[in-house]
């Protein structure tokens, strides 16, 4: 093989384009061959050159991009408000979940205050109230109980409403008792206001692919 043939098939490789004889053969020449083997070397080094530059200088974009960001994210003030009116309702179960269970402890340490009921009918009535408070102190630690509370809840009070206003008409509670069960009514309402906004924040459910393949 001669120099030259030899030359244009670096060449060849160099551009990738196909080198018109076998590789082995260019390879073996260059082996053999100090004068091709430089022209070689020389040609690669020429050619790096040629296919690289430098990167033409760039300015500085860093203040004008985070100057040209809003001062907060989309939606950010909407979200900071969500979040505080979570807390509120939160503080407000846990001020009625206290104040129930406050109701409630006296009757079952002493069984008195239930309007001379019997002891162990007082006790069940304060077991029962402290039970309501619980389930408020419940959903305010972890708000996502509060549908699975509320068909409890609103059951409960659902009967409750009623049944006082019976007897606060015919004389067989008085206005404290009765008023004692607003706590309920406000624990209630609450929990229905946080699974409610719960159940609005919960993604919807993606639609399966129902496609029949042919």
């Amino acid at each position: 093989m001669s120099c030259h043939t030899c030359r244009e098939a670096l060449s060849a490789r160099l551009d990738g384009e196909p080198l018109g004889l076998p590789a082995d053969e260019l390879d073996a020449h260059l082996a053999a061959c100090p004068g091709c083997a430089g022209w070689a070397a020389a040609a690669e080094q020429v050619t790096r050159r040629a296919r690289l530059a430098l990167a033409p200088p760039v300015p500085d974009l860093t203040v004008a991009v985070l100057g040209a960001l809003p001062r907060e994210l989309p939606g950010a003030r909407v979200a900071a408000r969500a979040r505080l009116a979570d807390t509120a309702l939160r503080l407000v179960l846990v001020a009625v979940g206290v104040a129930q269970a406050a109701l409630a402890l006296p009757v079952l340490v002493s069984g008195a205050g239930a309007m001379s009921a019997p002891v162990h009918m007082a006790r069940e009535s304060g077991a029962w109230n402290l039970a309501v408070g619980a389930a408020f102190l419940a959903v305010a630690a972890g708000p996502r109980l509060a549908a699975g509370a509320l068909p409890f809840l609103g059951s409960f009070t659902a009967l409750l409403l009623p049944l006082t206003v019976a007897d606060l008409q015919a004389g067989h509670v008085h206005a404290d008792r009765a008023l004692a069960h607003l706590l309920v009514l406000a624990g209630v309402a609450v929990v229905a206001t946080v699974a409610w906004r719960s159940h609005r924040r919960r993604p919807a459910p993606a639609v399966a692919d129902r496609r029949v393949l042919a």
